[in-house]
């Protein structure tokens, strides 16, 4: 094998990432039957990374860690038993061992390919976000054409997925958002409505969809913004909940709940995947590969930075930005 050695991104604790992750270089055990090399093209910094590093997500890695749970890269060696067929194919990065690292052995049984039409930037952004879009579209409301949906946190990831799925669909969304300088870039990814996330929000969307239907709400935020949400969904409407980025409690306004009949949920991706098996989330992600090629779905990207570079990586994630930030070979 000519690689003998990679970088990772690697914490021996959990906390802030940007103080716990050291850059290490870790071996890399000769390739043992049925196993395959992969470099990483490309892997994604998502909030969940973050919780994961920090101690607080729903599961967390034995330590010493390697950070990253999402990304692509290309078969570059395989081992006996292995067709060689897959060398120079472009795979998912299997989560477990954490992908913020140059490369990665895994067993071929774990590859799953990516169409090598897909661009290495979206293939990684694919798993985690465009996924959670789909099923929160697809599983929670009877949604035709014309009904909107409701969502805070717009500019997020899965909330940008949202709005262009809808659109594809012929669903109308209004997205709240925390700053001024986000409507304009939300409205060219298509959304119909977008407003100020404050106490005269829900008028604006209440005006806005006039009669239609809006049986569905989004919440990633929580705190006082699922106020906003309860307040133009439609009676017998749906709120779903699946992050909790101030880390406040939702507040339950318990008029809505009696007098509309509101409902709230909860939605994990990790527990759909572990509930529904392998063969759904390929369906799953071939879904999102479609919707990416045809055009209707695309990820906006900010910037990519080599791993050497985390740590100037990690603030700009944190900033003021509208696309993801991603790690690659660059």
């Amino acid at each position: 094998m000519a690689e003998t050695k990679c970088v990772a991104l690697v914490h021996e604790e959990f906390g802030k990432p940007e103080e716990v992750l050291r850059l290490q270089e870790v071996d890399l055990a000769p390739l043992q039957q049925g196993e395959v090399l992969i470099r990483m093209e490309a892997a994604a910094i998502h909030p969940s990374d973050l919780g994961m590093v920090g101690g607080s997500y729903g599961h967390l890695r034995e330590l010493p860690a390697v950070g990253g749970r999402e990304g692509v890269g290309t078969v570059v060696e395989v081992g006996s038993g292995v067709p060689g067929s897959w060398e120079g194919k472009r795979v998912r990065l299997p989560e477990g061992p954490g992908v913020w690292r140059s490369m990665q052995i895994a067993r071929a049984e774990q590859l799953s390919e990516v169409p090598a039409e897909v661009p290495a930037d979206q293939a990684a952004l694919s798993a985690v976000n465009p996924t959670t879009a789909i099923r929160l579209l697809s599983d929670f409301a009877d949604l035709q054409e014309g009904d909107w949906v409701v969502q805070n946190a717009g500019n997020s990831a899965v909330g940008v997925a949202v709005i262009q799925l809808a659109k594809a669909r012929g669903i109308k969304t209004a997205s709240l958002v925390r700053r001024e300088e986000l409507m304009k870039p939300l409205q060219e990814q298509g959304a119909d409505l977008v407003v100020i996330d404050d106490r005269s929000a829900a008028e604006a969307i209440r005006e806005a969809r006039g009669d239609a239907r809006m049986p569905l709400g989004l919440n990633s935020i929580g705190g006082s913004s699922v106020l906003n949400l309860a307040q133009s969904v439609s009676d017998v409407g749906t709120i779903v909940t699946f992050g909790g980025m101030t880390g406040e409690k939702i507040r339950f306004p318990t008029r809505h709940l009696i007098f509309n009949d509101i409902r709230f949920c909860g939605f994990w991706m990790d527990k759909w995947n572990q509930k529904n098996g392998a063969r759904a989330q390929q369906d799953l992600l071939n879904e999102v590969y479609r919707e990416i090629l045809n055009g209707s779905l695309k990820t906006p990207v900010e910037k990519v930075y080599p791993l050497a570079s985390y740590k100037e990586a990690l603030e700009h994630n944190g900033s003021g930005r509208f696309g993801k930030v991603l790690f690659g070979n660059v």
